[in-house]
């Protein structure tokens, strides 16, 4: 069997590391003989979620610029400088049949060396709005897998691919499990459930709406999953304190997504293009708060990608404290608008993306042999 040797760079967020696992997976999957290195920015969340997933990663100094303090920007490019040649160094030392670029500092540097040092590149673009990085790279890539339909005023048509996002194999199989769901967390099959989550480290706008509103959630006949994300769980447990009742299940983090998902009747979340992937695949009726705090506000751009079929609803994080649980609860309670949000986002599901973006990967590495 064909032995593959391959770096996989980016990260920053978890929207960047899952599908670079997931893709790592299935290659693995395919081709068990396979080699595969990790190429990460140092202090952030894939130096351990990677080795976690049981990859090595090695770690380049790079980090964003700063757009509001310029003259910290001479440190920036030096960073940079020095992540290009820490780059160059590994891609020669570990010789790539292929690199691999999914957003994030990192794959910035990764990526350009590669393809300096005639390495076949392909990227993964995750959102609807494609990002500094990967418009930069697109001139050297072979091929960009896309999760969203119209890419081409952001890069070559003819290398666009739509594979859409890899997502974990084990929410789609929860699909199916509501009633062992609702259990987990002890919940009730009678009652409506709303799942609100805001990220690893939490949403300080959708955590602070929940708080707030903790008199019309307990009066209201539903129940609640809430992960408040690392930064707030102190604070929201200091507000749950004051009620009784086990209609709301609040953490930090949940470690059964799938089955907070399965559990969930409407999603209330951040418009990162991981998340939306799995809220698609799911068929999730869900209210996006995208985050103002990114990029070239890719998340509003993500959520509008799904207003304009009638796949979601959004409301502004300006706006969050005083609409985002009143409309939840219209919402939940409007059985019919509830269906025709989750078949309009499930149309737009793109499944089995990590197989295709592999095929793809490998029509390039066999056609560069």
């Amino acid at each position: 069997m064909r032995k593959y040797r391959l770096i996989i760079s980016g990260g920053g967020t978890g929207g960047h590391i899952f599908p670079a696992i997931s893709i790592a997976n299935t290659f693995k999957r395919r081709f068990p003989d396979t080699e595969i290195l990790f190429v990460g920015a140092d202090n952030r969340m894939e130096m351990d979620k990677v080795p976690a997933a049981g990859y090595p990663i090695v770690g380049l100094p790079v980090s964003g610029f700063d757009r509001a303090h310029l003259f910290n920007n001479i440190k920036v490019l030096g960073r940079l400088v020095k992540s290009l040649f820490l780059a160059r160094k590994t891609i020669r030392d570990f010789n790539p049949d292929m690199a691999v670029g999914v957003g994030g500092y990192a794959s910035g540097p990764t990526l350009w060396m590669a393809a300096s040092l005639g390495i076949p590149a392909l990227i993964q673009e995750q959102n609807s709005y494609a990002g500094v990085t990967n418009k930069l790279l697109a001139k050297k890539a072979d091929k960009i897998c896309v999760a969203y339909e119209g890419m081409e005023r952001f890069f070559p048509a003819d290398r666009i691919v739509l594979t859409g996002n890899p997502v974990r194999a084990d929410l789609e199989e929860a699909r199916s499990r509501k009633e062992e769901a609702l259990a987990f967390f002890g919940l009730s099959p009678e009652k409506k459930t709303i799942l609100v989550v805001g990220g690893s480290l939490g949403a300080r706008t959708i955590n602070r709406s929940i708080q707030g509103a903790l008199d019309q959630l307990f009066a209201a006949d539903v129940q609640v999953i809430w992960q408040t994300g690392r930064y707030y769980y102190e604070e929201a447990s200091k507000h749950l304190k004051a009620y009784r009742g086990n209609t709301i299940w609040c953490s930090d983090f949940i470690t059964r997504m799938d089955y907070a998902y399965a559990a969930a009747d409407l999603v209330i979340s951040r418009a990162g293009a991981g998340s939306i992937s799995e809220l698609c695949l799911l068929g999730k009726p869900v209210i996006l708060v995208p985050s103002p705090n990114v990029a070239e506000d890719h998340q509003t751009k993500n959520a509008l990608a799904l207003l304009q079929k009638e796949a979601a609803l959004m409301v502004a994080d300006k706006e969050a404290e005083s609409k985002l649980v009143p409309t939840a609860l219209e919402l939940v309670a409007d059985e019919a608008r509830l269906k025709r949000l989750s078949e309009h986002i499930e149309a737009m599901a793109q499944r089995h993306s990590a197989e295709r973006i592999v095929d793809e990967m490998v029509k390039i590495i066999e056609r560069q042999k």
